[in-house]
Parts: structure tokens; sequence; C-alpha cells
């Protein structure tokens, strides 16, 4: 964009870094007045590369189509690592699992290749290959069309695969969390089969990093009074405490290492 400045450029990074920020973490980033960063905010999003949302600013993106896989994978990396090694702490040996599609599950199942006796059922190809080298656990991959971007196994037959089962934790990764307290994501084929993981599950652990935060999509998978832990790496901004609250959602902040 013709005339941004340094400053302008650096706001930039961070929220495409993170996918999202509010107005006051990013005026604590760059050590600039409020005023300053709204101006900033308003110029960028005038230029289409910011969008807007109340108290704060995300990546603009589509509510219909998810960014392609690679990019997925490079989005706050870190922050998923945190999150993956926080939830693999919490993860007990000898439990059984399901874990859905998603950057973060992936992170999450490299974090477990060292547990010992899991079982895990998985609509993930990319996680079944990385715990596959975990001799300690029993990987079940759920049959169905693969998902050719990301390797994930969507449609009916896999609903109907994992409806045979019922396992003591369900981990799953989301595309965005919206203010009004729902869980979303962009194909429908793939939120029937995390829908049923959570309904097989006797308890749903949710791993979303801080981009999740105010990024819209457009399937409901879930609300947040369905989730029993939230996994992310930074405090939630605002409303989402309250929600988290009202939802009587545990959240655990991962720190990174």
């Amino acid at each position: 964009m013709n005339g941004t400045n340094p400053r302008q450029l650096k706001l930039l990074a961070v929220v495409q870094e993170s996918g999202s920020a509010t107005v006051e973490q990013l005026a604590e980033r760059l050590g600039v007045a409020l005023q300053t960063v709204r101006r900033d905010v308003q110029r960028l999003a005038d230029a289409g590369l910011l969008a807007r949302f109340h108290g704060g600013v995300r990546t603009p993106g589509s509510t219909t189509e998810n960014l392609g896989y690679q990019q997925r994978e490079s989005i706050n990396a870190a922050g998923k690592a945190s999150i993956a090694r926080l939830v693999a702490s919490q993860v007990p040996n000898g439990c059984s699992l399901m874990l859905n599609i998603g950057t973060t599950t992936e992170a999450i199942a490299r974090a477990l290749v060292h547990h010992r006796g899991l079982r895990v059922i998985t609509n993930n190809l990319n996680v079944a290959a990385i715990l596959c080298g975990n001799p300690e656990c029993e990987v079940i991959v759920a049959g169905g069309m693969v998902r050719s971007r990301d390797r994930g196994i969507i449609g009916e037959p896999a609903v109907d695969f994992i409806r045979q089962f019922k396992v003591d934790i369900a981990i799953v990764g989301i595309s965005g969390i919206e203010t009004d307290g729902t869980l979303r994501d962009f194909d429908y084929r793939e939120v029937k089969v995390a829908q049923t993981i959570i309904e097989r599950s006797r308890e749903v652990w949710l791993a979303a990093d801080k981009s999740k935060f105010n990024r819209p999509a457009m399937v409901e998978l879930a609300r947040l009074d369905q989730i029993d832990r939230l996994f992310t790496d930074a405090p939630p901004p605002e409303p989402f405490p309250a929600l988290l609250e009202e939802a009587q959602v545990r959240c655990d902040v991962a720190r990174e290492a």
C-alpha cells in the first residue's frame, strides 16, 4: 500500500502473526497511544489489509472458505506448539482420545508421541501418521473421503464410524470463535464429523490459538457450553472471559517455551 509508514507495517505484521488483536494490545506492542493505533487501523482497514471488529482488528478473510493448509500451518506456529505441550501435559497415559482435523491437533499429536497406552481415534491422516511412530499408541482411523488439501477424512461414513465409540477425551480444533459463543468452521462435512466426536466423548477439550478469537466462519460446529476446557496461548480478549465463565469452561493459557 502506497504511503504506509514503518509503524503501520509493523502493526500489520503483528496482526498477521496472531490473526487478531485488540487496539489496546497493539498500542502496548508498538509503544504508541491508543489514538495513534486507531488512526493506523482505520487506514489499513480502508485499504482492505485489515478487518475491524468491536475493539480490535483481524486479518481479512472469507466466512465461506478457509485459508490454505500451508498458510494455516505457518500462522502462529509457536503459539500452537505451546498449546500442544500444555495439552499433552494434561493427557494421562492409558486413556482414549479423539482428535479432529486441524494444524493445532497435529501439533498436539507431535507432543503425544512419548505417551504410553493411548488409544486414538482420528479423521486426520496427518495425526495418524504422527502417532503411528509411537509403539505405545494404538491408532484407529475413520473411513470416508480424504480431502486432499489437508488429508482430513470427511463425510457420512466417517460420522457413522465414529458413532461406534465412546472415549475419555475429545481434543478438537476450530477455525473461529465468535462473540456469540459459537465455535465455527468452513466445511459442513468436516463439521458433522467434529460434532459427532464431541457427542461421543466424555470430556471435550478445545485447542484454539489466539488467532481464532473473533474469526468468522460459515458453519456452526458447537457452542462454548459444550466444551469443558479451552487451551489457548494468550488471555482471551473481551467479551470471551465472561462467555467462558458463563459456560463454565476452564481456560488454560499456555506460555511459549
